[in-house]
């Protein structure tokens, strides 16, 4: 292919990469909301659970929905002020093929892969943990392979994120979600291993935490 080409493909691949990172935070933050509101009205009980303020669990939650809220505001802005991408760090190295393609491709699997583990585990899901749950251990479909296949299908587009988007930001990004993810997993296990004593014993001995 001409280098000139190349650009090309680039330069569309990144102005559609700016477009759909907008639309998919939106989409993301819109359904969300739209869970936690409908499943708390249908249930009619709590379902976020972020924890005594302070607390491990509480810290996890906070940064995680901070760092959320300012990724899905960074992607809508870029699409208005493209001039953005000057003080977000990118790295021209990687911004083009097949990178940023990839990253796409890992977000949307990423995301894919936590909504079906999401409607999979139905009314047993909650956000954080559940002083009062859950009434059974969860150890069928995909958590036959992993204990925490929702966290890795959010870990996965959050690497993805980082690729459609390589920048200094996105990293942070990253960073802050891969540790946030792992403590609130560390924070899980401990409540699960309280409350089904024998028998998350021997599922952990059983199943990997991510793969």
């Amino acid at each position: 292919m001409p280098f000139s080409l190349l650009i090309d493909d680039s330069s569309s691949l990144i102005e559609f990469t700016r477009i759909y990172l907008a639309l998919f935070y939106t989409f993301v933050a819109g359904f969300y909301t739209f869970r936690i509101i409908y499943v708390t009205r249908t249930s009619k009980e709590s379902i976020v659970f972020p924890g005594v303020k302070y607390c491990a669990s509480w810290w996890n939650h906070t940064a995680f929905k901070f760092f959320r809220a300012l990724i899905w505001f960074i992607c809508v802005l870029r699409v208005f002020i493209p001039s953005l991408d000057n003080y977000l760090g990118v790295f021209t190295g990687l911004n083009g093929w097949p990178g940023v393609m990839f990253g796409n491709a890992l977000l949307t699997a990423g995301f894919a892969l936590s909504m079906i583990v999401h409607f999979n585990m139905a009314s047993l899901w909650r956000s954080g943990v559940d002083p009062n749950g859950p009434r059974i251990l969860k150890t069928k479909g995909l958590y036959q392979f992993s204990r925490n296949p929702m966290y890795l299908g959010v870990v996965a587009a959050q690497i993805g994120f980082f690729l459609a988007l390589p920048s200094i930001f996105s990293l942070v990004c990253l960073i802050v979600g891969v540790v946030a993810i792992h403590r609130q997993t560390l924070v899980e296990e401990k409540h699960l291993s309280e409350s089904f004593t024998a028998e998350y014993k021997q599922y952990s001995q059983l199943v990997p935490r991510w793969f």
